[in-house]
């Protein structure tokens, strides 16, 4: 396996928009973002000299909610867990030497959600409260404001790099934060298509799980949940058989994890589904992984 890579690790929860206030059309530019990010690079680069050679590997690792308040009652519970008051403790990242603040609010809604916030960090453009990878000329849930609001993420240059890139989430890998990584939806709900609206569907509105194993081909590693989302509607669970509520949700009867290990079957490529078989994997021999690890 390449040890160049890119790894986003995400821990996530849903959170709710408040709120639906107007916003100048120029923020649904990502050009207007774009600019602003690279201003905001180049000013800082002239404070101070910073090492500037290109890193070998890259981690984003992203917790749900690590604002300052969250973080600061992070550092004083562990510190308070440690017979300390709190307020004196370091947590790992207090260690950086350099820190920098991201604002990932929605251009429609100040309190964000996990779907807008994760297009903030992972393709460097505000976008609306409910949407992943498109813009904020894309509004939630019509599917016809999709194409040609489509942006970029950081996963997508890396592998369009020669980079190997992966995901590891501790939530379904088709959910908000980590679907910001590759897909592009106007709706971070359409799991499958069996969440969508018929008419989305008709019109060519893809839903999330599709779009992880065919908007990037050939992602080098993808580990978490939402494995009911890749399998036809109504067949059991490999972990939970006969329980309904674990059967798949696909209406296209498509099994998206049949059609990647047939893909991938000339190249070292390895599907696994729980801990003993995560734990038997060769590295040496693997090139591709992808752990559907649990089913929602």
């Amino acid at each position: 396996m390449k040890v160049t890579f890119l790894l986003i690790i995400c821990s996530c929860l849903a959170w709710g928009g408040l709120g639906k206030p107007q916003f100048p059309d120029q923020e649904k530019d990502p050009l207007f973002w774009n600019t602003w990010a690279q201003r905001t690079l180049k000013n800082a680069l002239t404070l101070q000299k910073l090492n500037q050679n290109t890193a070998k590997n890259l981690i984003l690792f992203l917790g749900d909610g690590m604002g300052i308040p969250t973080v600061t009652a992070a550092r004083i519970l562990k510190g308070q867990l440690s017979g300390q008051s709190g307020e004196e403790t370091q947590l790992e990242m207090d260690k950086f030497p350099f820190v920098a603040l991201s604002k990932t609010y929605n251009t429609n809604a100040q309190v964000a959600d996990s779907a807008g916030t994760a297009t903030a960090y992972l393709c460097g453009v505000k976008a609306n409260e409910g949407t992943v990878g498109v813009s904020a000329a894309a509004v939630r849930s019509q599917c016809n404001t999709t194409q040609g609001n489509e942006v970029t993420s950081i996963l997508r240059w890396a592998k369009e790099a020669g980079k190997s890139v992966g995901i590891v989430t501790t939530t379904r890998v088709n959910h908000a934060t980590p679907s910001a990584a590759y897909a592009h939806c106007v709706d971070r709900d359409w799991f499958s298509d069996g969440e969508m609206p018929a008419e989305a569907v008709q019109a060519g509105c893809k839903d999330i799980a599709r779009q992880l194993f065919e908007n990037i081909p050939n992602i080098d590693v993808i580990m978490g949940g939402g494995r009911k989302y890749m399998f036809p509607k109504n067949q059991s669970d490999v972990e939970y058989p006969g329980e309904k509520k674990h059967f798949g949700t696909r209406k296209d009867g498509r099994n998206l994890v049949e059609e990647w290990t047939n893909r991938m079957k000339n190249k070292k490529a390895q599907y696994i589904w729980n801990k003993k078989e995560l734990q038997s994997l060769n590295p040496n021999n693997v090139d591709y992984i992808l752990g559907e690890l649990f089913f929602f």
